[in-house]
């Protein structure tokens, strides 16, 4: 038996619900354009969705207490409606991605307990520094919803691609359990019923071999998987379970469904996985004087990208890339502190980021890529990388809500 991974119970819409509006993109994307998020309220309607089961990171001001509860008066009418079916299994995803590639995924569960996203020897562990004012809302949900609908990606480092890619040739051998184009640009899914995986899961977990983890970084890291994307999700379920585990006795605790919590599995070596910048927005500030007092700061023989309404120019920064992203945020948290009321926004794609300087003025700094290659030497051996860092593919290949799973007794 597995210790860290559980094979899920998940919940899917019934045959029914109009799929390509039921699953919609992660919370966090799209921040700086409410037209993209105008034109998906106005494409779902009144149909069921996964959009009203969450609040789009754009719309966190205002009457909180009012969104949060009708987040989850939606959540609470979708079970009472009885809009779901169960499945227990494995579910083995198929992702159209930007370029036509396609990016495999396993959908399971995975032990709380086992993840921190305090740089500390954890089987799963964050990537990325956690923007601590992004978790309150999150867990303010969580504390009274009976459901999850899960955006976070898992990061596998199995550089024989033998486990998830194993599956997926032969994928013809499980039964379909969904197929249809997501909205707004988001390529097609498949899913695939893997109802006999504990057989996978024991091998996942078998790349904590002190051997091959000795092999692979060094040293026994402990290391299990990262956390690719859905940081802040993952954190707020985590507080949320150490919180109520405290009500809970040792029996309770063992199986309780909040303990568990639904991701997908994605190997780093996945021809469709793709590791992008997310760049950085500052407005209401005097543009020229930003620029400036950055130039002045970083150092070095690479170069970071800078637009404004004038166009693209470029500034001397650190070769290395972390470096480079480290040392940005860094300066850019500490400007906005000492020059109110200067604001920053975390913008996924280069064309996105552009489109926002054109439309609203201020200055976007285009950062650089992140090696994929080298992210869990990084993790063990270094430890976090700044907040927002990378991304895993474009804002519109970024994991939909669509799998449920019940998180209440």
């Amino acid at each position: 038996m597995t210790k860290i991974l559980k094979i899920p119970q998940i919940l899917l819409p019934n045959k029914d619900v109009d799929m390509s509006k039921w699953a919609t993109v992660a919370c966090d994307q799209f921040c700086a354009e409410p037209a993209y998020w105008q034109e998906l309220y106005g494409y779902v309607g009144d149909s069921p969705s996964t959009l009203k089961t969450v609040i789009p990171e754009i719309y966190l001001n205002g009457n909180m207490d009012a969104k949060i509860d009708a987040v989850l008066n939606e959540m609470d009418g979708y079970l009472e409606q009885g809009l779901f079916y169960p499945y227990e299994g494995l579910i083995l995803v198929e992702r159209e991605v930007s370029g036509g590639k396609k990016r495999v995924g396993l959908m399971l569960s995975f032990d709380l307990e086992a993840y921190d996203w305090e740089r500390i020897r954890t089987p799963i562990r964050a990537t990325e520094d956690t923007i601590m004012a992004r978790l309150p809302v999150r867990v303010d949900i969580r504390r009274k919803a009976k459901l999850e609908f899960p955006h976070a990606i898992l990061l596998a480092d199995d550089e024989k691609r033998e486990i998830i890619e194993g599956l997926y040739a032969n994928k013809d051998l499980y039964p379909k359990l969904y197929d249809f184009d997501l909205n707004m640009g988001g390529g097609r899914i498949k899913g695939y019923a893997v109802s006999d995986g504990q057989e996978v899961l024991e091998r996942l977990e078998a790349l904590l071999d002190p051997g091959r983890q000795e092999a692979r970084y060094g040293c026994d890291a402990g290391i299990l998987f990262a956390v690719g994307d859905g940081n802040h999700s993952v954190a707020a379920a985590k507080i949320w379970w150490d919180n109520i585990k405290q009500t809970l006795t040792p029996e309770e605790r063992e199986n309780h469904p909040a303990r568990y919590m639904l991701a997908e599995l994605v190997n780093i070596y996945d021809e469709g996985m793709e590791i992008h910048p997310i760049h950085r927005y500052i407005f209401k500030t005097d543009e020229e004087a930003f620029i400036s007092a950055l130039s002045g700061r970083l150092k070095g023989s690479g170069c970071l990208g800078i637009l404004t309404k004038d166009g693209l120019r470029y500034i001397d920064a650190p070769e290395d890339a972390a470096a480079t992203i480290s040392e940005v945020q860094e300066f850019v948290e500490e400007y906005i502190v000492a020059n109110p009321p200067a604001k920053v926004e975390y913008v996924h794609n280069d064309d996105n980021l552009a489109e926002v300087v054109v439309a609203r003025g201020g200055v976007g700094l285009l950062m650089p890529v992140f090696p994929a290659e080298g992210l869990f030497n990084f993790v063990v051996n270094i430890g976090n990388l700044p907040k927002k860092a990378f991304s895993i593919g474009e804002a519109k290949d970024k994991r939909y809500y669509l799998e449920g799973k019940k998180i209440v007794l």
